[in-house]
Formats: structure tokens, sequence, C-alpha cells
């Protein structure tokens, strides 16, 4: 995938509107913010209530009447007072975009045409748990690498800041001279006391303007996404993810009746990476032509040969959505062992990185230190 990739990100830009909107149009959320995790949960709660055959009004007041006090009990007593005045529980969904996001309005606006909700409700609590758990799973993995690199930051940088300037006074007043290799972490610790500002405000800066154009659509996040996926290891984690999410989200719009084209575009706007939106925008246009979308799919180079092919084989037996299921679970199985595999080298490379630093800064200063114990020690 990575070679095929690399040739896509050079010829191609993020995609161009379509009539449905394109990547870079999609809606914007709507109303307030709440956590992913009390979404989860609601779903599971009302997809049990739901199949348990309680009306859907009951079952919204007895979630929203159970809700801690915050934003989301807020929406939970708007989509109460919607949905009891007879508006559809989707169109009451899409009026709070950051709580329900468009694949979650569009798979209950497919339940509620089909009269499956219940069904529907139920594949959108499996999916919101699996999405949840490998969300978790890599958090949970990054906190002690995280602890490592903050603490050996701090330390250093105590050293260079207030360590290092008494050790060159030493130096100085015996006036030895110092090897190449103390002299240059005697200039990196002058320049950083000295430019301090520059020292954390640029890296911050960047950081800063990374971030900013990370949430604005156009060529650097194209690029940025694009190079994240040619990452060694990294990146083929990454492609695995993004691929079980395609198939995951499309296996399930498809399971809960949305045409294949609604679904291609709910996909292309849901899809956290530009390079895999761009690539189911072209899907979309040709499979809008009539065309199958194994074809396009092996076409756009993103996607791997095996989930071309299963594809395929999905389209000619007529059960697409289980194999894209099918797909998702067998990417996503492989992602979880890729990600403990990665965590399991990226701990005690981060431990060789800090010893190297470590031993860097003990060489270049005790390198005079003994030269200077030595000419002391002389008669």
């Amino acid at each position: 995938m990575a070679k095929k990739l690399q040739r896509r990100v050079v010829k191609k830009g993020p995609a161009e509107a379509s009539e449905a909107g394109g990547p870079s149009a999609a809606a914007r959320p709507k109303g307030r913010r709440v956590s992913a995790q009390a979404v989860t949960e609601f779903t599971v709660q009302l997809s049990t209530l739901s199949s348990s055959g309680i009306p859907m009004v009951r079952a919204l007041t007895i979630l929203e009447g159970q809700a801690r006090t915050g934003p989301f009990k807020d929406v939970l007593g708007d989509l109460v007072e919607d949905v009891s005045s007879g508006t559809p529980l989707s169109e009451a969904m899409e009026k709070h975009g950051r709580a329900f996001d468009h694949l979650y309005s569009a798979m209950v606006r497919a339940g509620e045409t089909g009269g499956v909700l219940d069904k529907v409700l139920e594949r959108l609590a499996t999916y919101r748990e699996r999405a949840a758990a490998l969300r978790s799973k890599v958090i949970n993995a990054l906190i002690y690498p995280m602890v490592i690199v903050f603490v050996a930051v701090v330390v250093i940088s105590a050293v260079i800041v207030w360590v290092i300037p008494r050790f060159r006074q030493i130096f100085d007043s015996f006036g030895v001279e110092l090897p190449g290799l103390t002299q240059a972490l005697l200039n990196i610790s002058s320049f950083s006391v000295s430019y301090w500002y520059v020292v954390f405000g640029l890296p911050l800066s960047l950081l800063f303007l990374h971030f900013f154009l990370m949430g604005r659509p156009g060529r650097y996040r194209f690029t940025m996404h694009g190079l994240l996926l040619r990452i060694p290891l990294l990146g083929a984690i990454l492609s695995q993810s993004l691929t079980a999410a395609f198939a995951r989200t499309f296996g399930t719009l498809l399971q809960a009746g949305v045409p294949h084209l609604d679904a291609l575009a709910i996909v292309r706007d849901t899809s956290a990476n530009d390079v895999l939106s761009e690539a189911v925008e072209t899907i979309r246009r040709v499979v809008r032509e009539g065309e199958a979308i194994s074809r396009p799919m092996d076409e756009t180079g993103v996607f791997d040969d095996l989930v071309c092919n299963m594809v395929d084989v999905g389209e000619q037996t007529g059960e697409l959505d289980r194999m894209l299921l099918r797909v998702a679970d067998a990417y996503e199985n492989q992602v979880t062992r890729k990600i403990d595999a990665f965590f399991k080298v990226l701990e005690p490379a981060l431990l060789i990185v800090m010893a190297i630093f470590v031993g860097f800064i003990v060489m270049a200063l005790f390198l005079p230190l003994m030269k200077i114990m030595s000419t002391l020690s002389q008669p």
C-alpha cells in the first residue's frame, strides 16, 4: 500500500467538492460538544430499550432522566421534546451534530425508513463500542512512553539550564583546554540560556501552526496525511486502521439499508484521513457511472489487494456488507497485534535514546574533569 500511495499523493490533491458536498464541504458539527463515551453509552442503552419494545419517546425520557447534569442531558432533553412533537429521531439528532455525527444520524434515518431502528441501533452500538475499545487501547499504550518523554525533557532541560553553567565556571577557573564534545555541550547550554524564548517559543509556534493547518482542509493536511502513511511500521498500522474503519463504516451502513452512493459519501465525509477521503470520492464517482466498487478501489492504490478481492467476491455473491464486516474484523485484529508489538519496541527504544543523551552529557562533562584531576595529581 505504501508504494502505491506514494505515487497517488504526489499526483492528487484534496477531493473536489461534488454535488454531495465533498470531503472539504462536509457539514460542520452543530450544537454543544459532548464526550464520545457518553454517546456510546447512550447508544447501547437506547438499543436495549428499543429492542425491548419500549416506545422511542419513553426510552428517550428514561435516558434523559438518568443522565448526569451537563451538555448531554440538555441534548437528550431536546431530543425528547422534538420526538414528542412528531420530529423523526434522525432529524432531531441532526440538530446536535457535535453529539451525533453524520454517520450516526444517517444510520438512524435508514433504520427509521426500513422499520428496523432497533437493529440499526444495535449495530451502531457495536460499532461505537469497537471503535472506543481500540481508541482506549491506543491511549493506554501511549501513557507510559509519554511519561518517559516528558520526564526526559524536564531532566535534560534542567541539566542544560542549571547544571552545565556551573561546570563551565569550574572549567574556566582552571583554564583547561576543552574537548570538542564538551565545547559543543557548553555552546548548546549557553544558547539555551541566552535564547530560551527561541528554544521554547519556536517549537511551540511550529506546533501551533501545524495543528492550525491540520484543522483546515487543504494541501498541507493532505500531504501530511500521506506522509503519515509512509512512516515505517507506524504507517502500516495507520493504513490498516483506516482500512478497518472504512470497511466497518461502509459495511455497517450497507447493513442498515443505506444506498451505496449515500454510504460512500458518508464514509468520505467521516474519514479521519484526507488521502482515504480522496480515494473514496474517486470510488463514488466511478460507481455513480454504474461500475462495480472493487475496480476503482484497486485503481486508487490505497487499498490492499486482499481487500479489493474480498469486496469483489462480496459484490458477486450479493453479500458485500457481510464481506466488509469480515474485512473490518480481520484488519482490526491485525491492528491490535501490531499496536502491541509497536509499543513493545517503542518503550525500550525510548530508554535507549535517553541513555544516549545521558551518556553524551556525562562524557562531555567528565572528560575535562578527568583532565583537571590528572593535572592536579602531577607534582
